[in-house]
């Protein structure tokens, strides 16, 4: 077979090219170990470290997860993973997508999942059999998160007093965003006021501005250079702890 250089390219091109897609697509995948924590019904818990509440026992159905070094001081709170145990005769090739919504240490784990969460990974029939293991080995990435029919919403947390001291969380975020920072608008000084980081996924300040209140949050994605987003009269004029209020904006 005689080869012209244009077939010398196309087969050089390709060498170059294929390693590097298999190296991306393997990238994608880190591993670690992951076990559970039980529950009366297997969902999350409403007292994880995010500070999420409710939402954080039942989001995702239940399919929870405390984290450890993905926890990042509370940054990594909200974050969606794929989670997949690797014990071929008892893991489905699909396992599980999680929501982070608490921090916890384990055994070597990267991952304490609910129980609803870890026996998802399980093949049928093999749900127990996985549990009586108590860690397993598991892949994961990150993946976006997707709530279909809810728009990104900010809640006022349970400990706010107005007017005050505001705690909000931000919940339902969508993507694969990590929220950095937030600002409110103080419009008698023209003027963005910082929140600061409380713990976990809420962020604070006491006397906030009189009115209804604006927001921008700072987010980033994979590392990439940090953007700030608009939300606009969030709040209204005599906001309620407790109370989740729509920012009508999809982060995604």
């Amino acid at each position: 077979m005689v080869f012209t250089n244009s077939h010398c390219i196309f087969l050089l091109v390709t060498l170059i090219i294929c390693p590097a897609i298999c190296y991306s697509q393997e990238a994608n995948s880190l591993y670690t170990r992951a076990t559970y924590y039980g529950s009366p019904d297997c969902y999350g818990t409403p007292s994880g470290a995010c500070g999420f509440g409710e939402y954080g026992r039942t989001i995702y159905d239940g399919k929870v997860s405390g984290v450890s070094g993905l926890y990042k001081n509370g940054t990594g709170c909200g974050a969606c993973y794929q989670v997949r145990c690797k014990v071929p005769s008892h893991c489905t090739d699909e396992g599980t997508k999680i929501v982070v919504t608490d921090y916890g240490e384990g055994d070597h784990t990267d991952f304490i999942l609910s129980v609803r969460a870890y026996t998802e990974m399980a093949t049928p029939g093999m749900a127990n059999h996985l549990l009586a293991y108590g860690v397993v080995d598991v892949e994961y990435r990150r993946i976006p998160c997707r709530y279909y029919g809810y728009n990104l919403m900010i809640k006022v947390h349970e400990n706010s007093r107005f007017c005050n001291y505001l705690a909000i969380v931000p919940i339902y975020q969508s993507g694969a965003f990590d929220v950095e920072a937030v600002e409110v608008w103080q419009a008698d000084c023209k003027e963005w006021k910082g929140m600061r980081k409380a713990y976990g996924a809420v962020w604070d300040m006491p006397d906030p501005p009189k009115g209804s209140l604006t927001f921008r949050v700072q987010v980033s994605v994979n590392g990439e250079a940090a953007k700030w987003v608009q939300l606009t009269d969030v709040l209204p004029d005599e906001w309620k702890a407790g109370i989740a209020y729509d920012t009508y904006l999809l982060l995604d």
